[in-house]
């Protein structure tokens, strides 16, 4: 025990993953029990998944204001103040019986979320070298990968044995823990944080490339949620006797996530450009999305490997591609398509719920489809700004 706490205290990155993999179980943990929510307390579909939507909202706005926060605190201190907070309010979460007093810890956990990972990327960056820091980084977003996926199964698995409450105590069991893990961090660390300029922002909106890749990201990120947020209803109708366990083990798709993230590069030089393969990625997607529409579960359970390889290929390489396009600009690039990406989740995560409750599961599929669709049209204009693009660029140059 020693030798491990003496290793934790001597690299952070561990605990940084760690960390990272219980925060994200914390963000998806109510998503596959909603219809627990919402039997236990009388609640309507939309306001079950408001558990969820609270909890990713200030992810679509955070990249806009926290270089503000950063630079009035001590990076050690947000971080660990923050997953302190969060692992606090798991525990008032789960013996609470208040419907408005859930969805408002919810809330309060989705403002805090975005200091933790904010501040736990941005302190890879700092301890990593040049050589380790593509490492690092992917290791970073395999983490967010599992802790997405663990949430969800862990979630339902427990509640099946233990009821709802028990997997929230267990998190913030893990999150004080990480607090504690934490205290090895670099205290005045260096993080290079910068205010955001919101005419710089528009500027870069205003480019055409910008405006389609952050537009495409939007519907990727929309579909995504809508289509997970809304999966544990449309299986609870198709079967009312099954199980959270079985709701959680759907999820199992999401691990595609690591596969994909790991064979970018590999998926680029198939296809011959970033466009081309975000367009089959578009395509896998909304094949893996009609497939939801064979409403049995085994079809389905497939169907979801297919639909996150397809999501997952378009984010991940999108992802990427918004650096190669930007000059200079990274961070405000970086940082308006993460509001994008998070803003089309919690829209998605909600909006579509009307649709669904008034016309059903295939409707609602159908009207997914149609924002890929446009997703797709939106690919293909970021295709030809970017020509446009480098066509200026060859004519200004001497």
């Amino acid at each position: 025990m020693y030798l491990l706490n003496k290793m934790r205290l001597s690299s952070p990155l561990p605990a940084i993953y760690f960390c990272t993999v219980v925060t994200f179980c914390s963000l998806y943990a109510a998503q596959p029990i909603q219809p627990v929510f919402q039997q236990e307390f009388g609640l309507t579909s939309l306001q079950a998944i408001l558990f969820t939507t609270l909890m990713m909202m200030p992810l679509g706005i955070a990249p806009l204001f926290y270089g503000i926060l950063l630079e009035s605190f001590s990076a050690r201190l947000l971080v660990r103040s923050a997953i302190l907070i969060l692992g606090l309010l798991e525990f008032v979460f789960c013996i609470t019986d208040s419907y408005l007093l859930l969805l408002s810890i919810r809330g309060v956990q989705g403002m805090v979320i975005p200091a933790i990972l904010t501040s736990l990327v941005s302190y890879i960056s700092f301890t990593s070298t040049a050589e380790q820091m593509q490492a690092a980084i992917a290791r970073y977003i395999a983490a967010t990968i599992i802790g997405g996926f663990l949430g969800r199964l862990l979630s339902g698995f427990f509640t099946d044995l233990f009821g709802w409450r028990f997997f929230f105590f267990v998190l913030g069991v893990l999150l004080v823990w990480g607090f504690y893990l934490l205290r090895g961090l670099e205290k005045d660390a260096n993080l290079q944080y910068s205010k955001p300029n919101l005419g710089e922002a528009l500027g870069i909106m205003r480019q055409a490339r910008y405006f389609w890749l952050y537009s495409a990201i939007f519907c990727v990120f929309f579909v995504f949620a809508g289509a997970l947020n809304f999966l544990p209803f449309a299986l609870k109708s198709i079967n009312p006797a099954f199980r959270e366990t079985g709701i959680g083990v759907m999820y199992s798709g999401y691990v595609m996530g690591v596969v994909v993230s790991l064979n970018v590069r590999r998926i680029i030089r198939f296809f011959g450009s970033e466009t081309r393969a975000v367009s089959a990625g578009i395509v896998l997607y909304g094949v893996g999305a009609a497939g939801f529409m064979i409403t049995n579960y085994q079809s389905m359970f497939l169907c979801m490997f297919v639909f996150c390889t397809g999501m997952f290929t378009a984010h991940s390489i999108l992802s990427g591609y918004v650096n190669t396009l930007s000059q200079g600009k990274k961070g405000i690039a970086n940082g308006l398509y993460i509001s994008f990406y998070y803003m089309g989740g919690t829209i998605g995560s909600f909006a579509p719920g009307i649709i669904y409750s008034y016309f059903g599961w295939q409707v609602f599929l159908g009207n997914l489809l149609l924002v890929l669709c446009f997703c797709l049209f939106c690919v293909f204009k970021l295709q030809q700004s970017v020509a446009n693009f480098q066509e200026e660029q060859l004519t200004l140059s001497p």
